[in-house]
């Protein structure tokens, strides 16, 4: 435990200050860890302390003892502080444990306010950071498989032992059979194992960790990682960055344009294409996309119908009465949805490049 005020009638005779004939309301010193322990111990009663002696060792029992035999009458503010700071501690563990550093510090914060919050963090952070691969935590199982893959088996039991169980279990389940009844029988049989080996494999995979985001770092941005972005986005964000962009750069707007599918580049495709995608939409969608397009697109649409269902579809747009913009987004961003799903499994294939339809609709 870390340093808390309390009274000095804590301390033996021989260990008061000179300070300690002041007033013990003006007088405050700094309490050690062990006598700390020692007073919440005594607070506890011999049958709660004999139970927690049970899980500790030898010198520590020794070393609680003593302090505990030198104790003389304890304030009972001092016991309440002690109280509180486990207290605090056990529901930052808890925190901890959820989801590491920064989730306890934000949620601390939020209770206690920063400078508490940050009190706590400091007694804790030492201990915490003690816990091998602890900076793994926030990394999803997968990731963690990927630098363990080409590992020898008991590196993989090492690190796998030492994750929370939680994380633990995702990573084991990304092994394959065999692995896993190799790294599981590791596991079982390892035993206590040296620091400076935990050390060596933990600046390993801090490194493995290290390029790959540097990677990924390096791999992002781009005209054609704002296209895919976008490309899953709604239509009113597709055509809000696509404006603004063009009116700061309109030689890069057109460059990602042409990487995307928007729902007038219908006349792109095949009439084979076109077919295919009828079949898989709703033709109120259909209705609605439609209205106020250009004629280019209404035309490839009517032309790969029916006869019969060309004219149902004219006579639907005709009458039905004005629709929002949004509205009319929606049903077109549905339609594109679908051929891009018809595209990404194989159905279809668009042709990329820049669209001559319309970006203001008419409705």
């Amino acid at each position: 435990m870390a340093d808390a005020v309390v009274t000095d009638s804590l301390e033996t005779p021989d260990e008061q200050p000179a300070t300690a004939m002041l007033p013990a309301r003006t007088t405050r010193l700094k309490l050690e860890g062990r006598k700390k322990s020692a007073v919440l111990l005594v607070s506890l009663g011999p049958e709660k302390a004999a139970e927690i002696f049970r899980h500790l060792r030898e010198e520590e029992i020794e070393e609680l003892s003593l302090e505990m035999a030198k104790l003389r009458e304890v304030p009972s503010e001092t016991v309440d502080s002690i109280y509180e700071e486990v207290i605090e501690n056990a529901a930052a563990y808890s925190y901890f444990a959820e989801g590491g550093v920064a989730y306890a510090k934000d949620v601390l914060e939020r209770s206690l306010g920063p400078e508490r919050a940050q009190e706590i963090i400091g007694r804790l952070s030492a201990v915490i950071e003690m816990r091998p691969f602890e900076f793994l935590r926030r990394t999803p199982p997968e990731q963690i498989h990927a630098f363990l893959r080409n590992e020898a088996p008991q590196t993989m039991a090492l690190v796998i032992a030492n994750l929370h169980t939680t994380l633990a279990a995702q990573v084991l389940s990304q092994l394959d059979d065999a692995e896993q009844a190799e790294v599981a029988l590791r596991i079982a049989r390892m035993s206590e194992t040296s620091p400076e080996v935990i050390k060596e494999v933990e600046q390993v995979i801090r490194q493995k960790l290290s390029n790959v985001l540097s990677q990924e770092y390096a791999a992002a941005g781009g005209v054609k990682s704002l296209a895919e972005i976008l490309n899953n986005a709604d239509r009113p964000t597709e055509r809000n960055v696509l404006e603004n962009l063009a009116q700061r750069n309109q030689e890069l707007a057109d460059e990602i344009r042409a990487l995307l599918f928007v729902f007038e580049d219908v006349v792109k495709l095949d009439d084979r294409a076109v077919q295919q995608v009828l079949k898989e939409i709703d033709t109120k969608d259909l209705a609605l996309a439609l209205r106020g397009v250009a004629d280019d697109v209404r035309e490839k649409v009517l032309a790969n119908m029916s006869q019969r269902g060309a004219e149902m579809l004219t006579d639907e747009i005709e009458y039905m009465p004005p629709q929002r913009r949004a509205v009319v987004e929606e049903a077109q961003g549905r339609i594109v949805a679908e051929i891009r799903r018809l595209e990404e499994s194989g159905a279809l294939v668009i042709s990329r490049g820049s669209g001559e339809g319309d970006d203001e609709l008419v409705v």
